[in-house]
């Protein structure tokens, strides 16, 4: 059964640009458009809403629900990595917003076609944009072992990642492993009990591999702050520790900071999440898979 797509942390996310006037704004990760629904609806000031999303199936979904404002929204096919690229095309000099969701999306979760879910079956895909040429399919039958066991604990955080990447290659030699269902089957009595599904984090770390995600969020960000104009917001949703600690490092970074002399350090940031928010407990029991959910908020405050 298919689960209704809910925008995590909406509320929030409209707090985070009160009192901005935004004129062009970049979304990059449009999803189902359920973000851009709200703040469109709130900032008629709105000239240009540039709506990024690799995958092709979120922008059928977002055209729909964003034809109200069909004149003020660029559907753009592309990753959020590109935005300097994107704003060169469109001919836009700065940003007052910037939203980046990041990690895989329920849509995407709910086609079992995809491969992104351990529920179910489905074939060892998992890739965001499909016209992507790496697949989970070529990492669990053509990596070499260690290579595997890297991934599952860099990006997957599995503490078994060396005892799964075994079992993998044990199983490879038989025949190629192309099932989610057969994968699940592999790391289930290995991981065995746990608060979590047992597959949580291979799955994790392979679908970050495939799609280069903790590179593209780094890049992401980074652009953020560089095309935001002074005042402008950037807002960052992530949904595991190695997005939040990216988000979180390239803020602090850029951070404005009074050096004890009382001169400015170097910095053009005004963190304004000092801990990130998090779903309330009534969002969590209407939409389980926000419980993870954490966002920060960044405001440019010098150029």
């Amino acid at each position: 059964m298919k689960t209704p797509h809910v925008s995590v942390l909406l509320r929030e996310i409209v707090q985070a640009f009160e009192g901005v006037e935004l004129r062009n704004f970049f979304d990059g990760t449009l999803g189902a458009g359920g973000h851009a629904r709200a703040l469109l609806a709130i900032h008629p000031e709105i000239e240009k809403y540039i709506g990024c999303d690799r995958d092709p199936v979120a922008h059928e979904a977002a055209a729909a629900a964003l034809s109200p404002w069909r004149e003020k929204v660029e559907f753009v096919r592309s990753s959020y990595s590109e935005l300097k690229q994107i704003l060169r095309e469109l001919k836009i000099d700065s940003l007052q917003g910037v939203m980046i969701d990041a990690g895989v999306s329920s849509m995407q979760l709910d086609h079992r076609e995809r491969g992104f879910s351990f529920r179910g079956d489905g074939p060892l895909d998992m890739r965001m944009h499909p016209s992507a040429d790496l697949t989970a399919e070529e990492i669990v039958n053509k990596y070499p072992e260690a290579e595997i066991s890297r991934i599952l604990f860099e990006y997957g955080e599995e503490r078994r990642s060396r005892q799964i990447a075994r079992a993998i290659v044990d199983a490879r030699r038989k025949k190629p492993i192309r099932s989610t269902a057969e994968l699940v089957k592999l790391v289930e009595p290995i991981v065995g009990r746990s608060p979590i599904h047992p597959a949580t984090r291979t799955f994790q770390g392979l679908r970050i591999a495939v799609n280069d995600e903790l590179g593209e969020l780094e890049k992401g960000i980074q652009a953020a702050i560089d095309m935001c104009s002074v005042g402008g917001r950037i807002a960052v949703i992530s949904f595991h520790s190695l997005e939040d600690r990216i988000a979180k490092t390239l803020f602090k970074k850029c951070e404005w900071r009074v050096a004890k002399r009382g001169q400015a350090a170097a910095g053009c940031l005004k963190i304004l999440t000092k801990k990130p928010a998090i779903p309330t407990p009534e969002e969590i029991q209407a939409n389980s898979r926000s419980r993870s959910a954490k966002l920060r908020i960044a405001e440019k405050i010098c150029a």
